[in-house]
């Protein structure tokens, strides 16, 4: 069995990881040569490790720690 696109899967995802505190966007990435999804975060910890899936559908998750996202003027 397949999995579906991963653009799909982002999509369906992304609203439920944006409810998570201390997550602030997700993306499509890379990780050992193969397609994940990115879901970037203030400050990495135990917490966000804990309630953030290893996989969705399939596609590994990666957990980048960015900093305060804000809005380019």
């Amino acid at each position: 069995m397949s999995s579906p696109p991963i653009t799909d899967v982002l999509d369906a995802h992304t609203p439920a990881l944006m409810a998570i505190p201390g997550v602030v966007g997700t993306a499509i990435g890379e990780q050992e040569g193969k397609p994940c999804i990115i879901v970037l975060v203030r400050k990495k910890d135990a917490r966000l490790e804990r309630e953030i899936p290893d996989r969705l559908d399939g596609y590994p998750v990666r957990i980048d720690e960015v900093g305060e996202v804000r809005p380019v003027k």
